[in-house]
């Protein structure tokens, strides 16, 4: 891709109250983009304020608000997804991210947008067997979860829309932390302020499964880069360290100073609490607090490998403990 003077360059960031979402607004805010944040709600308390960034209201499953948002836009950001544990509506996971995202890349192609980052998911691979996954490495298993299902097929839609001529560009990151709201897909912020409140007493299984950790503002510069050097129709993995149950409270334990007493609950038991769960959803439709399939994931490592981008797009790894550290730091004080 051409390099471009992004001073006063129109761009459109789809899902901006969201945790990647309003802080890529402000990142390409602060760097002088003119910046068309898409929201269903323009008063949402996730928004961040800025000169730079015009909150339009729309959603990527109406057409019309969108080709409204997106007129005169050369690049689109398109982060919105439906990332929830469960819905009420099984087709909503279905609806926004696979014909959301069909929607976005109509609306690009037929405008004539320069170029789309399209944010994906290290779950797209699921679970890991030995080593990390590399982009152009196979999933290993089914697809159990709604989101990660969805998301693969979200990922087949750019493919085609690639091949009829759109500059799509892919960023997978893998579980997401740092300063932010705390919303029902952030589980690192869930865990970081119970054990900070005292509320959060356990380890799943014996502790030792690993997931990958990426840091918000890494992320967010990885798809500002992956829009400037990414090559077209490729993926690229935004992930951190790796990191066990077991190192990542010993981790939060050292930075907050706080000793609180963890007990290591056998995966068993956590599973039958989510069939319990399950029942209670499907008997008397009341919201899960947990499900079967996610209890089945805890006895499985996430592994990830982000030296594509590393290489191509000059990403950066923030270290596990300064971003933890930093994120503690923010919920100290906010």
């Amino acid at each position: 891709m051409e390099a471009v003077n992004h001073k006063y360059l129109r761009v459109l960031v789809t899902g901006a109250s969201g945790f990647i979402g309003r802080k890529l607004c402000l990142s390409l805010a602060e760097t002088g983009y003119d910046v068309v944040a898409l929201c269903r709600d323009t008063k949402h308390p996730y928004l961040i304020r800025h000169r730079n960034i015009h909150f339009v209201k729309g959603d990527i499953l109406d057409l019309k608000s969108l080709q409204k948002a997106m007129k005169g836009c050369a690049q689109v950001y398109h982060t919105a997804a439906m990332a929830k544990m469960w819905c009420k509506n099984e087709t909503d996971f279905y609806d926004v991210n696979v014909t959301g995202t069909a929607n976005v890349l109509s609306c690009a192609l037929n405008m004539g947008v320069d170029r789309v980052v399209h944010t994906s998911t290290c779950g797209v691979w699921g679970p890991t067997l030995n080593l990390p996954v590399s982009e152009n490495d196979p999933r290993a298993v089914g697809f159990p979860i709604s989101y990660e299902r969805t998301k693969y097929l979200a990922e087949l839609e750019v493919k085609a829309f690639v091949e009829q001529g759109l500059e799509v560009v892919i960023v997978n990151p893998s579980r997401v932390y740092g300063d932010g709201p705390i919303t029902d897909s952030n589980t690192v912020s869930k865990m970081v302020t119970g054990y900070m409140g005292g509320t959060w007493h356990f380890i799943p299984g014996d502790g030792k499964a690993i997931a990958n950790y990426a840091f918000v503002d890494d992320v967010v510069d990885g798809h500002i880069a992956a829009m400037q050097h990414g090559r077209n129709g490729e993926r690229y993995i935004l992930g951190g360290e790796d990191v066990s149950f077991n190192v990542f409270f010993n981790v939060l334990k050292h930075i907050t100073g706080k000793k609180h007493s963890l007990y290591k609950i056998p995966v068993s038991i956590i599973k039958a609490y989510s069939m319990l769960e399950f029942l209670k959803n499907r008997l008397f439709n009341l919201t899960p607090f947990f499900l079967p399939e996610f209890a089945d994931r805890l006895k499985c490592n996430q592994q990830y490998c982000s030296n594509k981008a590393i290489a191509e797009l000059n990403y950066h790894i923030t270290p596990f403990a300064v971003g933890l550290g930093k994120t503690v730091s923010h919920f100290q004080h906010n």
